[in-house]
């Protein structure tokens, strides 16, 4: 009798530990991401990004996933860092929406700039892995 409570409450407990997993999962992507991007790690990127990838900053310029690649690896855009304040995920069965605030410096069409900004993303789950199918960010 012990046993079949115990199974229960660690099966109760489950999805619990699955969720924090996944939270888990998706925070650390987010700054793998944000850290690939400063030290231009394209492989890592074409891995993460969906092919579907629709990019829009906070100037209004919308990127596919071949032209956000593109102009980070060939320096036009250049971030320099990228630090996240707060992130909230809330899950969708093989989706994530992410929310939050990062702070960034980088370098755009050979002018330094510093920005804060608030985003939304959205990863989906394709084959097993958590890929960025959309970003979208605003100044604060």
């Amino acid at each position: 009798m012990r046993f079949a409570i115990l199974y229960l409450l660690l099966l109760a407990a489950m999805p619990a530990f699955s969720q924090s997993k996944k939270q888990v999962e998706i925070e650390v992507l987010e700054h793998q991401r944000f850290e690939a991007m400063t030290t231009k790690n394209i492989d890592f990127l074409k891995n993460v990004l969906a092919d579907d990838l629709s990019y829009t900053h906070s100037n209004g310029l919308v990127e596919d996933k071949t032209t956000h690649l593109e102009n980070i690896r060939t320096g036009k855009l250049q971030y320099r860092s990228i630090q996240p304040e707060g992130m909230k995920l809330r899950f969708h069965r093989r989706s994530v929406i992410g929310t939050g605030i990062v702070n960034v410096t980088g370098i755009l069409n050979e002018k330094e700039f510093t920005i804060k900004l608030r985003y939304t993303d959205v990863y989906v789950k394709e084959k097993g892995k958590w890929r960025l199918v959309a970003w979208q960010s605003l100044k604060l």
